[in-house]
């Protein structure tokens, strides 16, 4: 019981070091929503975002990696919004000055959250993969991209590259460190696990006032259940690219030679051996 509470807390305190640009945001939405500013809130909220990227790389919490890596997130996810806001998904009633296309410049940085703290966690709890499929993932991982666009003019496919996801993300694993001891996922449960706790994140924001469905105009409501799914299937966007970046840096695949680490689908989770952070293994971030 010990071990168990020990092992909670070190994992407790790892997310929450990988938390640390999401929560430096919400923080800033929070104070915003209460504090007297001199512009435009979503302008404050821009200066403010780019202010703690700055620090988070000054600090070198990040690595000019990661902060590049968010950065495309930022671009990523801005293109998304001009496209949800003008076909009426949500939208951003306060005025800003920076706003274009009627979508603020900040939101990109709730994005650039998500990307930060996929990297974070790959450094922080020493991410590998096990019988990864990097060609079938990335395409559906596109396609699950195309169709949140395209789903307002076609069909929505949502469900059918759901199971298509889980298919071809079957038998991939997710090795990670927690403390002494290594863990394994898998990735299929890794990526529901991160949507869930992203519409949560997502029912916080709107309450904080980030932005607005149409549902929430007169009153806040809580975010329709369904948009779990939806940031499950997104999320897996996120993850790809994070992926691909690991991958150039060959830091993506479990190594062959892995001493006394088992292949096996873990579910849901499983320990799974000793790490060695001192020894200049594998897994060293």
């Amino acid at each position: 019981m010990r071990f168990f509470v020990a092992q909670l807390f070190r994992f407790a305190w790892a997310e929450a070091r990988s938390c640390v640009f999401a929560v430096a945001m919400f923080a800033g939405l929070a104070a915003s929503s209460v504090v007297p500013l001199p512009v435009p809130r979503y302008d404050a909220l821009l200066i403010y975002a780019v202010a703690v990227t700055v620090t988070l790389r000054a600090l070198r919490w990040e690595s000019s990696g990661e902060t590049a890596v968010i950065a495309g997130f930022h671009l990523v996810g801005l293109a998304f919004e001009l496209i949800k806001v003008r076909l009426g998904s949500w939208s951003y009633p306060e005025p800003a000055y920076t706003k274009l296309g009627g979508v603020p410049l900040y939101s990109g940085f709730l994005y650039a959250a998500v990307g930060s703290y996929v990297c974070a966690a790959w450094r922080i709890f020493s991410l590998r993969l096990v019988a990864y499929r990097t060609v079938p993932v990335t395409l559906v991982a596109v396609a699950i991209y195309v169709n949140f666009v395209s789903q307002h003019w076609w069909i929505d496919l949502r469900l059918p590259l759901a199971v298509l996801l889980v298919l071809v993300t079957w038998g991939t694993v997710v090795h990670f460190t927690v403390g002494a001891h290594r863990y394994q996922m898998p990735l299929a449960l890794s990526l529901t696990l991160i949507g869930f706790f992203l519409w949560v994140a997502e029912n916080l924001a709107t309450y904080l006032g980030a932005w607005q469905y149409p549902y929430q105009r007169e009153t806040w409501q809580l975010v329709h259940p369904a948009k779990f799914g939806a940031w499950a299937l997104l999320v897996s966007v996120t993850f790809v690219i994070v992926a691909s970046w690991q991958a150039a840096r060959g830091r993506l695949h479990l190594p062959a030679a892995a001493p006394g680490l088992p292949r096996g689908w873990a579910l849901p989770l499983r320990r799974v051996g000793l790490s060695d952070r001192g020894g200049g293994q594998w897994w060293s971030a």
